[in-house]
């Protein structure tokens, strides 16, 4: 018998602001615990919430990218549940009118475009978070109210690799519009994950089993494999009393999800409609604006870099995989580097030093116009490739412009009266070798391209070198 996986997201983004959603607490994060809190964070009674309109903002543009209606009013309701991590006992969140509804987007996977639908894309506050100790429980609320956008999926996707590319996709929005760093290193991105089975007519072999908090797009792949072998197997050995809808968390350490909570019933949040924050109307040319200040996305800037740039999809797709590497190579290319250089250096050499030393590209050392001085000198045959990976490396271990690294000391050798010289020379102390690579053994060629390099200690440009030995050495 075969079966069809179904899954649907719940993806959880903390936003960017300088503020949080419904106070004036700070929003940057911060590793020292309740440092970002005001009265308000707390549920401090008396006090009252103001809505962020930066945070408005940047969800009407996320509700706009993927393609939902939008409502006639902003507004607000209280979700009503208890939990040490919720001060106010409840929980500011949209369920009356969402910023976004009924929407899609299209998804590659595995070289297909694949369509995802929206439910809906909402605007809430965040909660505080615990810290479980052996015998307590710590409270931090620098959390506590920090803008979120939860963006809610239909039960439309059914692979793994489908559900971490819709991710990733979103990952890709909201870094390159600037609405959240999307960073699961800080926590800023957690799923909730629902999976269960079909058969090929369509109908459900398992209910629907939820896991929460999922923290990365790793945990989210094993989550689901994890999940369809659970189900698929306790299905097949007919033990059906153990298929029952359920929340279930995801355990790191084992790979494997751990019962919650049973789920018989939708749990009555008695939601209403929060009364300390009125209707907003929203305007129209309000939202125009912000349509058209959507910037260039992943998606766009790949096709420009295959179409325009003729960049192999391989290399556009590590470009575009993070903004900062995007930024980074349209720099060079605005400032006159060409697009196939720039992106060798920036594909290599600089996303693999910077994965080594595990820094962000923000602070790495050599920005497109210091790269740019190595680059020029290459061009010009004043330096070698070998050359310039040495100058790359100088420049980064001192901290100093690579121009400084380059003299004529140190300079290629171009000269060819000069290589030739060296050549002759060479040649006329190796007669064995020219009767080897004459009776076909051809990689005595690199036998010679060696000798020289040593005897100029690696100056010698290999491109003049190559021409004169070969019309030397086929003579």
């Amino acid at each position: 018998m075969n079966y069809r996986l179904v899954i649907g997201l719940e993806m959880h983004c903390e936003m960017k602001s300088n503020s949080k959603v419904f106070s004036p607490a700070s929003n940057i994060y911060n590793k020292i615990a309740n440092a970002n809190v005001v009265g308000i964070d707390l549920g401090l009674p008396g006090i009252l919430p103001n809505v962020n309109k930066e945070c408005v903002r940047k969800a009407l543009m996320a509700s706009l990218i993927l393609n939902c209606k939008q409502p006639e009013y902003l507004m607000f309701d209280r979700k009503n549940y208890y939990y040490p991590d919720l001060p106010k006992g409840y929980q500011i969140t949209q369920a009356t009118m969402p910023i976004g509804v009924d929407g899609h987007i299209d998804i590659e996977c595995n070289g297909k475009m694949i369509p995802i639908t929206i439910q809906d894309i909402h605007l809430e506050e965040d909660s505080a978070s615990l810290d479980h100790l052996s015998s307590t429980s710590l409270i931090d609320y620098n959390r506590a109210g920090v803008p979120l956008l939860e963006c809610v999926t239909d039960p439309c996707m059914h692979s793994a690799d489908e559900a971490v590319a819709f991710l990733d996709t979103m990952c890709r929005i909201y870094q390159y519009t600037d609405i959240s760093e999307a960073d699961t290193k800080k926590g800023q991105i957690r799923c909730d994950v629902n999976v269960s089975l079909q058969d090929e007519e369509g109908n459900f072999l398992t209910p629907k089993v939820e896991v929460k908090n999922v923290n990365s797009l790793g945990n989210v792949r094993d989550t689901i494999l994890y999940e369809e072998q659970r189900q698929w197997e306790l299905y097949c050995a007919g033990r059906a009393d153990e298929l029952i809808q359920e929340t279930r968390r995801f355990d790191e350490e084992t790979g494997t999800t751990i019962h919650m909570r049973s789920k018989v019933d939708a749990v009555d949040y008695k939601y209403f409609v929060e009364p300390n924050i009125p209707p907003i109307k929203i305007d129209k040319e309000y939202v125009k604006t912000i349509k058209d200040s959507i910037p260039m996305l992943a998606t766009e800037r790949k096709k420009m870099y295959i179409d325009t740039y003729h960049l192999e999809e391989k290399d556009a797709n590590i470009i575009v995989k993070d903004k900062k590497n995007a930024d980074y190579f349209e720099e060079c290319i605005n400032i006159g580097i060409e697009p196939k250089t720039a992106c060798n250096w920036l594909n290599g050499l600089i996303i693999a030093y910077i994965n080594k030393e595990d820094i962000s590209l923000d602070d790495f050392y050599i920005r497109p116009n210091l790269l740019k001085q190595i680059i020029d000198k290459q061009n010009d045959n004043t330096i070698s490739s070998k050359q310039a990976k040495e100058v790359f490396y100088k420049a980064l271990e001192e901290k100093k412009e690579p121009k400084e690294f380059i003299s004529k000391e140190n300079s290629q050798i171009t000269d060819e009266k000069a290589i030739e010289e060296i050549i002759d020379n060479i040649l006329a102390a190796h007669p064995t070798q020219i009767e080897e690579y004459q009776n076909g053994k051809t990689n005595m060629f690199d036998f010679f391209v060696g000798q020289v390099m040593k005897e100029t200690r690696g100056k010698a440009s290999p491109i003049i070198t190559k021409e004169l030995l070969r019309k030397k050495i086929d003579k």
